[in-house]
């Protein structure tokens, strides 16, 4: 595949790791540690035992990721991916269901979360209106270019680690640490394996947007270098961010109380810092998710640009236009448009619950990108390659089916529909390519 256009080559290694670091640390931080112990009934071991599993599975799954992105260092992500090593008609499907699923429903995700927090303190009944408005702003932004929106996560970056490294510091300082940490396990009457996919589902989540970084390859300085270090080095330093903070807060509140709290992070502060902590970190907090949401947009506008380019989706030719900053603005738009769509639900969990699975499926075919190119390609240059192959590709794979296989499976009825509407929206893009291929001309393969 070639792109007919060029993006600016304007990102280093520090605005990409930045992305990593802010699309994942946006709300999972923050909110799902009630999510966690509401699963284990209030009792500290398998929440913990999660964020180091999910936080391994993510390392996996970034070190297998990260060598078809560095072969493929093209815009699109995984639809440049998987259109390469398997068939534009799969690639397409990907970009299909990150466009109108994956992207949309996180952003709106992250703007009922700053509706809900700042509709605290002007009325409920603007927390729709909020989360919209957070939508559009973020778009209108986004249309600048790219070296606004790279700045954005910088800043945005830097500002939410400055509450979590305040909390991490002083929780250990001031807490009392009498707290248990790792055990019990869950509490009586709870199934340890059963209360485990539960916990890994909420931890992905938080662990969620590292791969967003390859939709934005191809406006990389020098992705063969850049692009490896951004996504290890993100995610490490996620998984260690996540692990301490969640360590800090048993440190000062237990968890029995925490599965009461929706944001156990201005809780914690509060009781360190008294009521002007509390709202110091809240700020951080919509600091966070609005970074978050910055970094999403950003990276799923590129993957409806590069659709457009493929003339595979409806105005594509739209879709493929670059603005004066050389940024694909009708693609900023339609994520936009969709996540304000999305947004009138109201429901994060919801929302979240969605973005994740619709994702993974692609995710687990990304990883078998490795070894399929290996196997047919093995005399490529590789500046990257995964280490330990195959141990750590088969690893990743091995996550990605359990996830699935969880949200289908064992993780009650509602994400059982959930996950399965997931689906039948994502075949939907079957018919939707075949006539967009049609109407513009081109191979349908």
């Amino acid at each position: 595949m070639t792109e007919k256009r060029d993006l600016k080559k304007q990102l280093g290694a520090l605005s990409a790791t930045s992305v990593v670091v802010g699309c994942v640390i946006g709300a999972g931080v923050f909110f799902k540690p009630y999510a966690i112990y509401q699963a284990t009934g209030g009792a500290p071991g398998i929440g913990m035992l999660a964020w180091i599993v999910g936080g391994l599975a993510s390392i996996f799954a970034a070190l297998t990721f990260a060598e078809v992105a560095v072969l493929i260092p093209k815009t699109g992500g995984m639809v440049a991916y998987l259109g390469e090593v398997f068939n534009e008609k799969i690639g397409f499907l990907a970009g299909w269901m990150q466009v109108i699923i994956f992207y949309p429903a996180f952003l709106a995700g992250y703007g009922v979360k700053v509706g809900d927090e700042l509709s605290v303190y002007v009325g409920e009944q603007f927390a729709l209106p909020i989360s919209i408005g957070t939508i559009i702003i973020m778009v209108a932004l986004n249309t600048l270019g790219n070296k606004t929106t790279g700045g954005i996560q910088i800043i945005s970056t830097i500002c939410k680690l400055i509450p979590l490294f305040l909390i991490m510091i002083f929780g250990f300082i001031i807490g009392s640490g009498d707290n248990p940490v790792f055990t019990p396990m869950v509490a009586e009457g709870k199934s340890a394996p059963a209360v485990l996919g539960t916990t890994l589902l909420a931890v992905l989540f938080a662990f969620e947007g590292w791969t967003n970084v390859g939709a934005i390859a191809g406006e990389m300085k020098n992705p063969g270098r850049d692009l490896p270090r951004a996504i290890v080095g993100g995610v490490s330093i996620i998984m260690a961010v996540y692990f301490v903070i969640n360590l800090a807060y048993l440190w000062v509140l237990p968890a029995d109380e925490m599965m009461n709290l929706e944001s156990p992070a201005a809780a914690v502060a509060e009781i360190i810092f008294g009521s002007t902590g509390g709202l110091i970190i809240k700020i951080g907090i919509i600091i966070s998710v609005i970074g978050a949401a910055n970094g999403f947009l950003m990276s799923g506008s590129r993957v409806a640009y590069l659709l457009g380019e493929q003339n595979s989706m409806p105005f594509s030719k739209a879709l493929a236009k670059l603005n004066k900053n050389s940024v694909p603005s009708n693609s900023v738009i339609l994520i936009g448009f969709i996540a304000c769509i999305f947004s009138i639900s109201g429901q994060f969990d919801m929302l979240t619950n969605l973005a994740v699975f619709s994702c993974w499926i692609f995710y687990t075919l990304t990883f078998v990108c490795v070894i399929r190119l290996r196997q047919t390609q093995p005399n490529l240059e590789r500046k990257y390659k995964v280490p330990l192959y195959p141990v750590i590709p088969a690893l990743a794979i091995l996550s990605g089916v359990y996830v699935i296989i969880s949200q289908l499976l064992l993780s009650g009825t509602a994400n059982t529909l959930l996950s399965i509407g997931s689906i039948v929206v994502t075949l939907i893009g079957i018919p939707v390519y075949a006539a967009c291929k049609k109407h513009y001309g081109g191979d349908n393969k």
